[in-house]
């Protein structure tokens, strides 16, 4: 059978008259028959994005070839038909965005291939009923949650009818609900013969691939599918990248000798396997343990704010809807709600941003609905880290973007400073201050956007979706930096849809839903309340569910106990130990 898709000894470098240049792509082999959903993994860097855009044409071989349905992407007289034969959903969605309404920017694209009117109209409605955002149709893009505009990239690309559809981590800013409702369409897409490529950073969202492709300095060095490449252990850890977080739990638990078939990838096949408990202990309720959260001093507080976007304009749009919230100095805060719940807001609510409409903001001595109260003094306590990195970028190199913010505050030792801001997200000095911005991928963007942050030495920062974008490895390095953050008693607060790595760092946790914040309290506590968690559209994190699952199956152990993998193993290993 004739691939679809048939990538030849590609290479790429962005300068090709520029022989010292380094290679982007290095000899790219990649065959994708017809119907199939390909899922490509890789660590920030490695030439994910570049490979993309060689298939859709935005890009041209330096050396060997892509071919496309029989189209020779470097003949210029086929893209115009490659381009309906290929879309994409692009990293930063944001990028695709071009109308003043969510409605009219799906229509965009379909108005440029000469689709009648009434055509246009049905496939618009019909598109953003599929991603949840009907009800959004009339209002602007730039209004929306990064999540919400992951789905109108996604209603536009669907609704040319592509056979080919190109996903650049299309899940980086969506919250579980409307995650795993995508992984459906995408799945549902398959099954009606779209081809579909697909980058991601989270191994879980490859399980129902036929094919991974990992990717590491611009080579393709493992392919197959997920029970051939997840066996390839050593190969992916060399490469900084990971096994999914349910056949890691399985490996721990048939450690133990329980009877796990391996390999799992599959939660619901874990799940199944899981024993019953027969120790002496046995109970239909778990063991209880009493603690707590340490108290310390109110740093930040929320009484009764409202925040309306276009106030008393036709498309003015309420975001905080009477917010209460109290956060702790020198603790971990998270945040955590659906697309569009107002995490954002609140956020930018805390350093100044925006200014509340109604009600009080306190940032330790700063009354942010004073209008005497100075910006600048605000920020110099309290840093932001945008959801869209790019939002806060000011320069042209690494270097002068990170050093940008201690030259506004005239501070010394600004080389020394940014030097070590850089070490401590990752990012080499000598390697990359003289790297133009825009050669960055997606996750050293927002390595750089931390280290802008950090340079500052604020007591209190803000982060808005800071894993979105990074690779396994880069993940593991800013929870750790967060662990180290906190040690030196800086005051943190993470909006996050992803559960499992507020649990890994947070003291506490807040939990939003239509602008509101609807619970509040230990982490333990809150990531544990089934009822609050389905309410706000969340799911809860892997070693919660399975916790539950061996509860039923009569352990003894206390869930807000086990809410980790870690905890988890312990709350289960003490149990054998009785």
């Amino acid at each position: 059978m004739t691939a679809l898709i048939q990538i030849e000894d590609l290479h790429y470098r962005p300068d090709a008259t520029d022989q010292a240049a380094p290679e982007i792509l290095r000899g790219i082999d990649l065959s994708i028959e017809a119907g199939s959903l390909v899922a490509i993994i890789g660590e920030n860097g490695s030439g994910k994005t570049t490979l993309l855009k060689h298939v859709n044409g935005l890009l041209v071989p330096t050396k060997g070839r892509v071919v496309i349905d029989g189209l020779d992407t470097r003949q210029n007289e086929n893209l115009p038909r490659l381009r309906t034969i290929v879309g994409m959903v692009y990293q930063n969605p944001a990028d695709q965005i071009v109308a003043s309404t969510v409605a009219e920017d799906i229509a965009f694209g379909l108005e440029n291939i000469n689709l009648p009117s009434a055509e246009i109209q049905k496939r618009v409605e019909e598109q953003l009923r599929t991603v949840g955002m009907f009800e959004a149709a009339e209002r602007p893009p730039h209004l929306l949650s990064g999540g919400q505009i992951q789905k109108v990239a996604l209603a536009g690309v669907l609704a040319r009818q592509p056979r080919v559809i190109l996903f650049d981590e299309p899940t980086s800013m969506l919250d579980s609900l409307a995650r795993q409702t995508f992984l459906q369409t995408v799945r549902k897409l398959r099954q009606n013969g779209m081809t579909i490529v697909y980058i991601t950073h989270h191994m879980e969202e490859t399980i129902s691939a036929d094919q991974i492709v990992a990717m590491h300095f611009g080579r393709i060095i493992l392919s197959g599918t997920p029970t051939e490449v997840f066996a390839q252990r050593e190969k992916l850890r060399e490469a900084g990248l990971e096994i999914p977080g349910v056949t890691r739990i399985a490996d721990e638990f048939h450690a133990l000798g329980w009877k796990i078939p391996v390999p799992v990838l599959e939660t619901q096949i874990l799940k199944n396997a899981l024993p019953f408990y027969y120790g002496k202990n046995s109970a239909t309720q778990p063991l209880k343990k009493t603690y707590g959260i340490e108290s310390s001093r109110s740093l930040i507080e929320f009484q009764n704010v409202h925040y309306t976007y276009l106030s008393g304009s036709p498309l003015a749009q309420q975001a905080l809807n009477g917010v209460d919230l109290t956060i702790s100095e020198a603790s971990v805060h998270g945040l955590a709600g659906a697309n569009g719940s107002g995490k954002s807001t609140l956020l930018q609510h805390i350093n100044g941003i925006l200014r509340p409409d109604l009600g009080h903001v306190r940032v330790g001595n700063f009354l942010l609905d004073d209008p005497r109260t100075a910006l600048r003094d605000v920020v110099q306590r309290a840093g932001l880290v945008f959801q869209n990195p790019e939002t806060q970028f000011f320069e042209t190199f690494v270097g002068d973007e990170i050093a940008y913010g201690p030259k506004q505050f005239a501070m010394q030792d600004i080389k020394e400073r940014v030097r070590h801001a850089m070490e401590m997200v990752g990012l080499g000095f000598d390697a990359f201050k003289d790297r133009r911005l825009e050669t960055l991928s997606g996750g050293e963007r927002r390595k750089v956007a931390l280290a802008s942050t950090l340079v500052l030495d604020q007591d209190i920062l803000l982060f808005d979706e800071p894993t979105a974008g990074m690779d396994p490895r880069a993940r593991a390095e800013l929870m750790a930096l967060f662990r180290a953050l906190q040690k030196k008693r800086k005051t943190l607060i993470i909006a996050s849809h992803r559960l499992e790595e507020i649990a890994e760092i947070a003291d506490e946790l807040s939990i939003m839903q239509s602008g509101k914040v609807t619970h509040t309290g230990s982490c333990s506590q809150v990531i544990t309340n089934a009822v609050a968690l389905s309410n706000a559209s969340l799911s809860p994190p892997l070693a919660v569910d399975i916790a539950r699952t061996l509860i039923a199956q009569q352990w003894p152990i206390d869930i807000e106990k086990s809410y980790t993998p870690g905890l988890l193993m312990s709350s289960i290993k003490d149990c054998l130990h009785e």
